[in-house]
């Protein structure tokens, strides 16, 4: 079996040690490791940014309404979103499958 150019094999990882690239983070669906989900109730919310602000994921963006989105393909459903929104628009709940 042929190593391509810039494959790293196991025999060359020093122990202990892991490899990353640059910028791969996004390649990482996160999201699956959650059990509860944010859910956000939009008529309460106040377009603060908090949760956006707050978010240790970066997961929350903002569409073109002012509003807040919650990427759920990220969001590993930690809830410091729904702890920081001063109007309880987000709150947590189980995830379903």
């Amino acid at each position: 079996m042929t190593k391509a150019e810039n494959e790293i094999t196991w025999k060359e990882i020093n122990i202990g040690a892991t490899v990353h690239e640059p910028g791969n983070a996004s390649q990482y669906k996160t999201g699956d490791w959650r059990s509860n989900v944010p859910v956000v109730d939009f008529s309460k919310c106040i377009k603060c940014a908090l949760c956006y602000i707050f978010c240790p994921e970066g997961c929350i963006t903002k569409n073109d309404d002012g509003f807040f989105e919650i990427d759920m393909y990220y969001c590993k459903g930690c809830g410091i979103c729904a702890e920081e929104c001063p109007t309880d628009s987000i709150i947590m709940k189980e995830e379903k499958e």
